[in-house]
């Protein structure tokens, strides 16, 4: 955001609670790793530093799944080479923007700034130095907070009465864990992103540039297969080799990690109100924090970017600016919150299932007859930022009836090959669906 107001001349002043990533060491164990695809892609380009970040992204075409027998199958996320995700270091890319930033005669950073307060009627932010403990004020005649899910900036707000805030946690927790290189080689396929999907549960591996992958676990916390389960090395390692035997067998030091790696929780944050006046808004996970399963809380906060950034480069009333980026952001940043809730169930649940190969060659053999009429709402996400989330959750649902309709069809198998009767029946049904 930063750099965005920057090229059109605005000064601005970055505080950043954290140390400075290119002298203080990544974070380690509670980093889900981030897939990067078109509406970030779009944002990094708006800013000039794509260049920059194109070398440490790995391309992610599709999601290898594991099943319980080791066996693998490769699932292409899309119908084409321009419909894939990319696997990104979070710490490699927060460095890279930092160095960006720092390069910008108009943008001052100052790292180890914890926010403790601010009072938006006087326009006063109030820090802590993390280095030094000493507390100090700032006059701020704008504010942006980016503060992220734990936003303190929004919790100034709250409890003056500006805001009001709803979090939901789910009830499954994650765990963070590292596959490494297999003599100085990846352990799996590098261009996917793995998944073990297990019913109730499941684990991801995304790719690193050293060889290495970021595996993240997801469970129930509590249950026969919840973490409060997993009690003691005997219990983790029987866990791993019965439902994870060939991500196992490439983690020797799989106890220690998890011992040492926190155990973290997940949920959504709605928040009414994300401005107050001309003076602070709140953008990204500080006011619209999802679960990670659409793999889109990244692509989210970037986009407010962009559309801010447009916003405020065509109107010169900052608090019109505020108030519309609210009320036109809200029903996006809500759709997307529930498809990620939805996702997970898919790639822990329905990925396994017959049916769910069966909808997705009904799906892609639409597109391909129907290409302006049909596009899988997972593509709408991930490839069409040109495609609000919201509109992309309308149509899915239209969508999901017609292939309903032709699921049920005599003959409709996993291949998804439309019959002559079939192709009319199906423009029929999206008709019917007015899509």
């Amino acid at each position: 955001m930063g750099l965005l107001l920057a090229r059109h001349g605005r000064r601005v002043r970055l505080f950043e609670r954290r140390g400075d990533p290119r002298q203080a060491p990544p974070e380690r164990g509670r980093s889900i790793n981030l897939a990067l695809s078109a509406r970030g892609i779009a944002a990094l380009q708006r800013a000039d530093i794509l260049a920059r970040i194109e070398s440490s992204m790995i391309a992610m075409p599709g999601r290898m799944l594991h099943d319980e027998q080791q066996r693998q199958q490769f699932v292409p996320y899309g119908r084409n080479e321009r419909e894939i995700n990319h696997a990104v270091s979070r710490e490699r890319l927060n460095r890279l923007i930092v160095e960006a930033a720092a390069e910008h005669p108009l943008i001052e950073l100052h790292f180890d700034q914890r926010c403790v307060d601010f009072d938006p009627d006087a326009g006063v932010l109030w820090l802590r130095d993390e280095n030094s403990a000493s507390l100090r004020s700032e006059r701020i005649e704008i504010l942006l907070a980016a503060d992220g899910a734990g936003s303190a900036v929004r919790q100034a707000l709250q409890q003056r009465g500006f805001t009001r805030v709803n979090e939901v946690a789910l009830d499954h927790d994650y765990k963070e864990l590292v596959i490494a290189p297999d003599r100085s080689q990846f352990a799996f396929e590098p261009k996917a992103l793995h998944v073990w999907p297990r019913g109730g549960f499941m684990l991801i591996a995304l790719p690193n540039t050293d060889c290495s992958f970021t595996a993240t676990l997801f469970l129930p916390r509590h249950g026969p297969n919840g973490f409060d389960s997993l009690a003691d090395s005997t219990a983790i390692r029987r866990f791993f080799e019965r439902q994870f035997a060939d991500a196992a067998a490439r983690m020797p030091d799989l106890v220690q990690q998890f011992a040492s790696h926190p155990q973290s929780q997940l949920g959504t944050l709605y928040c009414d109100h994300w401005h107050v006046g001309a003076r602070a808004l709140l953008i990204g996970d500080a006011a619209h924090a999802i679960v990670p399963f659409h793999g889109q809380g990244l692509n989210c906060g970037f986009e407010d970017c962009v559309i801010l950034d447009r916003m405020l480069g065509t109107h010169n009333d900052v608090e019109r600016v505020f108030a519309a980026f609210e009320r036109g952001r809200q029903a996006d940043t809500a759709a997307i919150a529930q498809m990620a809730l939805e996702n997970y169930l898919e790639m822990r649940d329905g990925v396994r299932s017959p049916q769910f190969a069966q909808r997705k060659a009904l799906a892609a053999e639409l597109e391909r007859y129907f290409p302006e009429r049909f596009i899988p709402r997972y593509s709408m996400v991930t490839f069409h930022p040109e495609i609000a989330y919201a509109e992309a959750q309308r149509r899915g649902v239209l969508q999901e009836r017609v292939l309903d309709v032709l699921s049920a069809l005599p003959g409709a198998g996993s291949s998804g090959e439309l019959s002559a009767d079939a192709l009319e029946r199906a423009r029929q049904s999206l008709d019917d669906a007015g899509l």
